[in-house]
């Protein structure tokens, strides 16, 4: 099972990648970084993309939908969660010239870890991006 460094290097074949991160989302921290990073601060650019994951993941607006198609229904917790698999898979945010992926990792321990990946409009597929994270993320092994 890949790591981080390698996950993060294998984001950056993807057509259009301009950068990469595995970000905690609860503290904003990254534990890896790799490309570009907007206004040349991967701090920021951490802590901004996190606030968008935790807005996300924490919001019942956005809360699996249980088996009649009413949210919270029979089998899904309070959390949003339905047979332990978590609300909000992913989070796209398209603009003129990129489009910003954040997938969440299923993690061994208690942790709102997720991928970002962002790509260059021009240059990159967004269902090809999407599908080649999912599979990263599947792979990826964080100790």
């Amino acid at each position: 099972m890949p790591g981080i460094d390698e996950c993060l290097l294998e984001a950056m074949t993807v057509n259009g990648a301009r950068g990469a991160a595995v970000i905690e989302w609860t503290s904003g921290l990254a534990l890896g970084m790799v490309g570009e990073v907007r206004d040349e601060d991967p701090e920021a650019t951490a802590a901004e993309t996190a606030e968008l994951a935790r807005m996300a993941a924490e919001q019942r607006a956005f809360a699996a939908l249980g088996p009649g198609g009413a949210m919270g229904g029979s089998g899904s917790d309070p959390d949003g969660d339905t047979d332990g698999e978590p609300a909000v898979e992913d989070v796209i945010v398209t603009t003129r010239t990129c489009y910003h992926l954040l997938r969440f990792v299923d993690t061994a321990f208690d942790s709102g870890v997720f991928f970002y990946l962002w790509l260059d409009r021009r240059e990159g597929n967004l269902a090809l991006a999407r599908m080649r994270l999912r599979d990263m993320c599947g792979r990826l092994a964080l100790i």
